[in-house]
């Protein structure tokens, strides 16, 4: 839950305009909060990937721009949505300059407000097991019900956005890092970022 004495506000577009390095490693511990239908779906980042553009192969970025990575040459803060496998979503945030292309890949959430719609939108019993909700950058995209028409493109650093990223104060006790896991390039690189102990990561440690 949000911690206690702690003003929850939209992370300001200036955090996003870093290396997706440094802006995965800050945004664990931050919520994702979706409004849907009305009401607050969210969750606690605590897994990540950084993607650094023209110079990382495993980036969609990689090949230079095109209509259909453009928001990743944008201005930083801004959700790139995409569809992999003909069945699944992923998240990520740009971040970088405009103009230099880079970001970030939300990998795992914990859940915190909203489990029961999440569950059903996942297709799972109401009081499933909040791990089988939102541990998977596939699975985060179904419960939280976000796609590429709709968010592809959205400020995620706006109030009133009805996908946008929160600090509630949150700070993670340990933090690890690994390589980058499920790609085929690049895959070696240490820019797994995760919190260290949780139980809502996509793939232990």
């Amino acid at each position: 839950m949000p911690a206690r004495n702690k003003v929850v506000s939209p992370v300001p577009r200036r955090f996003y305009e870093r290396s997706p390095e440094t802006v995965a490693r800050q945004l664990l511990g931050k919520l994702i909060v979706r409004d849907y239908q009305g009401e607050l779906l969210s969750g606690r980042i605590v897994e990540v990937e950084a993607y650094f553009g023209l110079d990382d192969p495993a980036a969609h970025a990689f090949a230079g721009r095109t209509e259909r990575n453009a928001v990743l040459f944008g201005p930083p803060g801004f959700a790139y949505v995409y569809f992999i496998y003909g069945m699944y979503y992923c998240l990520n945030v740009s971040c970088e300059p405009e103009g230099e292309a880079g970001c970030v890949l939300i990998r795992a959430l914990e859940p915190v407000a909203g489990l029961e719609t999440m569950a059903k939108l996942r297709k799972l019993p109401p009081h499933a097991k909040p791990q089988l909700l939102t541990a998977g950058p596939g699975r985060l995209c179904q419960a939280l019900a976000i796609t590429r028409a709709a968010h592809n493109g959205l400020d995620v650093t706006c109030a009133d956005s009805l996908l946008r990223i929160e600090d509630d104060g949150h700070k993670p006790e340990r933090i690890s890092v690994t390589p980058r896991i499920g790609i085929r390039h690049a895959a070696e690189r240490p820019a797994r970022f995760v919190m260290e102990g949780s139980k809502f990561l996509s793939r232990y440690l």
